[in-house]
Parts: structure tokens; sequence; C-alpha cells
């Protein structure tokens, strides 16, 4: 309830000191308009699974517009693809918020992106072909309603944290359970990158969520490794599940190569055989290349294994994957 009531705070003090501060005279508003589509062609050559298809995965149209020097806005509508071979796709509003900015300090304020794994997709570079870690074994949402606010306090550490619905933009839902969030990322040296971020949501069986990564970029070649934990998934007792993920990339002239691991496990409940979570427990194995023919389009051929847990067939997939941006 006091992180609550402090982040709102630094919120709104923000939001109206700067109304009533800021001079106007010399800006000019702005905005910029963007689209990105991720679509592929793949074969699954093995198994009942076996197909062939195309796919679009996803599409994004979002506007940003700067209202002033520290104030700006953004939309985001996100519309995915329900599954192959279906024609109707389903949209949502994934952001719409308030973002003020000044110095060191930034808060935002309505439906905003999250910052639950935002540095690991942003050095993975490959999300137009897989989700992040997080993301992809549902661990969080990417988006939500709430309020966020982050403070630079010199080019080494940064804190910031969020107080969310916790439903996800998928499912924007009044209750009373909130869920609350605390990052650090350090930057010791340059290139090297180490995150810590815990969230908790509810109140005597609460869901927490622990992960930690540690991501080395340079000009042509990065490196990423996450460890994360969940307990009480969906604040349901001893439903805990962890993980890991390792990736790297290394650019040879116009390409990129990459490779990835992901391994994703859970616990058994009193004596159950099991894991409560076995059916989508598993490692996945991610290999492929990446180039850019012009600005704004990247084609990535890549190779897709996944191996579950539970004993069942492993499942191969080629990829033609493909990213467009405007």
């Amino acid at each position: 309830m006091k992180l609550r009531n402090l982040l709102l705070s630094i919120t709104l003090t923000a939001f109206f000191t700067s109304v009533n501060a800021q001079e106007q005279t010399d800006f000019k508003q702005s905005g910029h308009a963007t689209v990105k589509v991720f679509t592929n062609f793949h074969s699954a050559f093995d198994g009942p699974k076996a197909h062939n298809a195309f796919e679009i995965q996803r599409a994004y149209f979002g506007y940003s517009f700067n209202l002033s020097e520290k104030f700006s806005a953004k939309v985001l509508l996100d519309v995915g693809d329900p599954g192959v071979g279906k024609l109707q796709m389903t949209a949502y509003l994934k952001n719409a918020y308030l973002q003020y900015k000044s110095g060191k300090f930034t808060t935002k304020f309505g439906l905003i992106g999250l910052a639950q794994f935002d540095l690991q997709e942003g050095l993975w570079g490959n999300r137009y072909l897989y989700k992040s870690f997080q993301d992809e074994h549902k661990f969080g949402s990417s988006a939500d309603l709430g309020a966020f606010a982050s403070y630079k306090f010199n080019s080494i550490i940064s804190v910031d944290a969020t107080i969310a619905n916790g439903e996800g933009y998928k499912s924007l839902e009044n209750d009373s359970v909130l869920k609350y969030s605390l990052g650090a990322t350090i930057n010791p040296l340059k290139g090297l990158t180490f995150r810590a971020y815990y969230d908790m949501m509810g109140n005597s069986n609460s869901q927490n969520s622990l992960s930690l990564f540690l991501g080395y970029s340079r000009e042509k070649f990065n490196i990423g490794a996450e460890y994360a934990l969940q307990t009480n998934n969906k604040m349901k007792t001893d439903h805990d599940m962890s993980g890991i993920s390792v990736f790297s990339s290394y650019k040879i002239k116009k390409v990129r190569l990459f490779a990835r691991y992901d391994q994703l496990t859970s616990t058994k409940i009193g004596a159950a055989t099991n894991a409560w979570n076995a059916n989508s427990d598993g490692e996945a194995i991610i290999g492929g290349i990446e180039f850019a023919p012009i600005k704004g389009v990247k084609i990535a051929p890549n190779y897709q294994v996944w191996m579950p847990a539970n004993g069942g067939p492993a499942e191969n997939i080629v990829y033609l994957s493909l990213e467009i941006k405007i």
C-alpha cells in the first residue's frame, strides 16, 4: 500500500508541477505513425502435426505524439493471429498512455508497456520470430493498465517501479488485486548490463516473480542469460515454475547469426507423479541467420525445436520469418 501511494504521489506531483511551470512558447508539437508486421512461412515436417503454412503472427499500428518538451502520448493497436488456418484476426489496444520525462525521471500513466522483460526482448532482437522467455511462457504480460516511474541516478544505475492491474492488456478487469513491481538495472562496464526484477500480486496466497538477467552487447556481438522464477502461478498454492534462457548473436558483414536455448520446468504438487505444468514444460532450441536487404525489412531463415518434458515427440519446424517496419 505504501509503495502504491508513493508512486502515485510522485506521478501526480510531477504532472501538475510541469503543467504549471513549463513554458510552451518555443516548442512545436509533432508526431509520427508506426507500422510493424510479423509474418512467416513455416514447415513442420515430422509427426502427426506435420504441415506447411503461411502465417501473419502479429501487426502493430501506433501513433506517438510529442505534446511538449516533457509530455508525450502513445497509442498502439496490437492485431494478432488466433491460429494457423483461420482468416480472422483479433485486435487489442496495447498502449494508450501519457508520459512525462524530465532529466533523469520518467513516468507513464494509462495502458503502459511493462518493464518485466523489455531489456531481454531488446537484446534478443528477434521478437518477430520468437518471444522473449518470460513472454513466451506467460510469466507476465507485456502491457497493462497502471502507473510506471523510473529514475536514472547516473550512467551506471537506474531503478523503476510499477503498479498495474495485473490482468494484462487482453483482459482489462477491475478488481482489488494489483501487481507491484520493482526493478534495478546496472551497467558497470560499457556493453555490460545486469538487471534484477521482482513483482508481487495478491495477498495471502500471492503470486511472486523474480528474474535475473546478465547481458553483454557490442557492435557485432551480443550474449544474454536469464533466470526466472514464479511462485504460486495465478495465485494457486505450490504452482511454481522456473527456467533459463541463453542466447547470442554475431554479425558478419551484412548478416547476423543467432542461437538460443530455453528450458522451462515446474514443480510437483503433493504426491503427484507429474509436474503441474508438465504439458507446457520443455526445452527449446532456436538457430538461424538474419539479413536486412533494405531499411525496415528483416528476413530470417531459422530452425526451431521444441522438446516437451512429458516425453512426447519433439517438434521440428523450419521457418522463413519476416519483419516489416514502417
